[in-house]
C-alpha cells in the first residue's frame, strides 16, 4: 500500500494552508460535528483513535467525552496540521503516522474519524488496519461525503468557475479524494471486506458553513476547497473574473449567519467481530 503521493500533499503548502485555516474549517462543520459525536457515542472511561484528526477539534471534544479515565489518540499524516493539535494542550497524544499502515495495538473501544478516511490509495485494506486497533468487539464510527451532486458547498463554487477553468480531464469517481465514498453500496462492501460487521450508514442532510461574511466564503473556497489548486495556475486576469464569477454565486446562499451550502454526508458506524 503506498500513500505517497497523501504524504506529500498534506506535508506540503495545502497542509499549512488547512493548519492557517483551523478556525474556519471548524466553523464550516459546526452543524455536522456535534451530529457525528453522538452518532459515535463516545464514554466515559473509553480508549478512542481519531483517524485523520487534523489540528485537533474533534480530538479534544472526544477527551471530553472520555474523560480522565479515558484516553485518546489522534493520528494524522500532516505534520502542520499536528503542530497545531499539539499546540492547543489538549489531553490526548498525537501521532505523525499513516493509519492506513501504521501497526496500531487492538486496545481502542471506538475508532472515530471526522473526514479522515476518504484519502486512502487502498481504502478495503487500510479499513482492515483500522480494525486491528479495535478491541474484540469494539466499533468504528466516521463521517464522510455523500453524493457530490448533493454537496453544494463543493459544486457551487466549481460550477460558477468552469468557464474559466481547462476543460476537465476524466476522474476516477472511487480515486482518494472528499467523495471516494459517495456510492453507499461500495462503501458497506468496502467495510466488510476489511472484516468489519453490522454496518450502518446514516444519510445525514446538513450545511458546511463557509464564512460570517460573503469574503470569507469567497477565500475559504478558493484557499482550500475543491478550487484551490487549479486557481493557482491561472494568470491574473483569469482568477480575477473567476474570482467575481464565484462571489456572485456564494452571495446566493447568503444569509444573516453568514454564507451556508447544504451538505450531503454518510454517517457511518460498524463493529469489530473480534477474535
Amino acid at each position: 500500500m503506498n500513500n505517497t503521493q497523501q504524504i506529500e500533499y498534506w506535508n506540503g503548502a495545502v497542509g499549512e494552508r488547512w493548519a492557517n485555516f483551523q478556525p474556519q474549517l471548524d466553523a464550516a462543520m459546526a452543524a455536522i460535528t456535534p451530529r457525528l459525536l453522538s452518532f459515535a457515542a463516545p464514554a466515559s472511561g473509553e480508549r478512542v483513535l481519531d483517524v485523520g484528526c487534523g489540528c485537533g477539534t474533534t480530538t479534544a471534544l472526544l477527551a471530553q467525552h472520555v474523560g480522565p479515565t479515558g484516553s485518546v489518540t489522534g493520528v494524522d499524516i500532516s505534520e502542520p496540521m499536528l503542530k497545531v493539535a499539539r499546540s492547543r494542550g489538549i489531553a490526548a497524544n498525537f501521532l505523525n503516522a499513516d493509519a492506513a499502515v501504521h501497526r496500531f495495538k487492538p486496545t481502542h473501544d471506538l475508532v472515530f474519524s471526522r473526514f479522515g478516511v476518504m484519502f486512502f490509495s487502498e481504502p478495503a485494506a487500510a479499513f482492515a488496519n483500522l480494525r486491528s486497533a479495535a478491541r474484540a468487539h469494539g466499533r468504528l464510527s466516521f463521517v464522510c461525503w455523500g453524493p457530490v451532486t448533493e454537496n453544494l458547498w463543493a459544486t457551487v463554487p466549481v460550477d460558477a468557475a468552469r468557464a474559466f477553468l481547462p476543460p476537465d480531464a476524466p476522474v476516477d469517481p472511487y480515486a482518494p479524494g472528499p467523495f471516494a465514498f459517495a456510492d453507499e453500496t461500495r462503501l458497506v462492501h468496502l467495510l466488510e471486506e476489511a472484516g468489519w460487521r453490522q454496518v450502518e450508514v446514516v444519510p445525514l442532510a446538513s450545511f458546511m458553513h463557509l464564512g460570517a461574511t460573503l469574503e470569507a466564503a469567497l477565500a475559504q473556497s478558493l484557499r482550500i476547497g475543491p478550487l484551490s489548486r487549479a486557481v493557482g495556475q491561472l494568470d491574473e486576469a483569469t482568477r480575477a473574473r473567476l474570482t467575481q464569477s464565484v462571489r456572485a454565486a456564494l452571495q446566493s446562499y447568503l444569509t444573516g449567519e453568514g454564507v451556508a451550502l447544504p451538505a450531503r454526508c454518510w454517517l457511518v458506524s460498524a463493529r469489530n467481530p473480534g477474535s
